[in-house]
């Protein structure tokens, strides 16, 4: 499987990126200007970031169930030992003004929540959202979408601030299990048409645009790293999206 390493210079906007990695033994890098997350994708490791250091007891797969994480500072050397065997990890990053310290996320304070209804269900580990951990500018969750269902439905853009609304977003699709389908289209930020095809390892970038859905093939659960990061920071983060209005009536059918 193709590692990754995106930044935003090489991405073309200004504050999201992502990086994997595997590893038997040890792997290091540095944050450079951006806050980081270390997120196990399967196997465990250890973290040691100056002179602190935590266990993240990870999990055999993405469909395990959350995982332990830690939250790595701006401008910080990191050091990932594996434990018991291969590991691999997610390094979701977001360029940062802030100087927030080294920190464990449990698993088992991962809020876990059930979104949509019938073909539209999907299972959200909601780690990093604004109201869940905190962070200057960054934020992660990951989806979990049965085989035969749709989710990013209905399709939703964050690519404008709106008062009291919408909050502008770059965003990062990194792809687990599958295959599956992947739709991105224009909205008044841009152009853009994407129907992609999409399995482990593949990654999508949304600068702007309506995401969604997010198709899983029957018979293959589809899972999903989301990573945003846009100008707003602290206690402002926020995900507030707009959905596409031809299709915003599907939402009111789930609680029905």
């Amino acid at each position: 499987m193709a590692q990754i390493d995106i930044t935003p210079e090489s991405a073309g906007w200004r504050f999201a990126g992502l990086k994997t990695a595997e590893f038997a033994g040890s792997y290091q890098f540095f944050t450079s200007g951006d806050e980081a997350l270390v997120l196990p994708l399967s196997g465990s490791c250890s973290v040691r970031c100056g002179s602190e250091e935590f266990l993240l007891r990870g999990r055999e797969d993405v469909f395990a169930g959350p995982s332990d994480f830690a939250y790595i500072p701006r401008t910080s050397m990191v050091r990932l030992t594996a434990v018991d065997g291969t590991c691999r990890v997610a390094i979701p990053t977001a360029r940062a003004e802030a100087d927030l310290p080294f920190r464990y996320g449990p698993r088992e304070a991962v809020p876990v929540e059930q979104r949509g209804a019938g073909s539209a269900a999907r299972t959200l580990h909601n780690f990093c959202a604004p109201e869940s951990f905190e962070t200057d500018r960054l934020l992660a969750v990951e989806v979990i979408t049965p085989g035969g269902n749709w989710s990013s439905w209905p399709p939703h853009k964050h690519d404008e601030d709106v008062e009291g609304g919408e909050r502008a977003k770059e965003e990062i699709y990194y792809y687990e299990g599958g295959p599956g389908y992947q739709r991105v289209y224009s909205s008044a930020a841009g152009e853009i048409d994407v129907l992609r095809e999409v399995a482990a390892g593949d990654v999508v970038l949304i600068p702007h645009g309506y995401h969604g859905p997010s198709m899983a093939m029957p018979g293959y659960d589809l899972y999903y790293l989301n990573v945003l990061a846009g100008w707003d920071r602290g206690a402002a983060r926020s995900m507030a999206f707009s959905d596409d209005p031809r299709h915003a009536w599907v939402r009111e059918t789930w609680s029905a």
